[in-house]
């Protein structure tokens, strides 16, 4: 099992981590949504990985998915994008099947969609 992070996601992890005052690195997790589709992405600074935690590591940087959430993100790929006057994080994500049109919240392909 296996996320990553572009070079550009993984500057700007850092470059926030360091207006946050520290942490550990990104925590990825993935919450049922009501509304646009099935699931969305959330992020938050992780202060250290906790039982339960996967950690990943892409160009120094270090990402941590609970281990509940590996099935509905794994394979993916984290580029951080600049459209405009919009910035985000923009997902290569193997197992949905399709994003809604602000690419805030996705579908899956073949696992069950029991909420994370």
């Amino acid at each position: 099992m296996a996320i990553t992070l572009t070079e550009k996601a993984a500057k700007k992890i850092q470059s926030q981590l360091v207006k946050n005052g520290g942490g550990i690195g990104l925590r990825l997790d993935v919450k049922k949504k009501l509304g646009c589709n099935g699931f969305a992405y959330t992020f938050d600074y992780a202060a250290e990985a906790l039982a339960g935690d996967q950690v990943f590591e892409s160009h120094n940087t270090t990402l941590v998915v609970d281990v509940a959430n590996l099935p509905f993100i794994d394979g993916s790929r984290i580029d951080f994008v600049k459209e405009g006057f919009n910035e985000s994080f923009k997902f290569d994500n193997p197992n949905a099947e399709d994003e809604c049109g602000c690419g805030e919240s996705f579908n899956l392909k073949k696992i069950s969609t029991t909420t994370p």
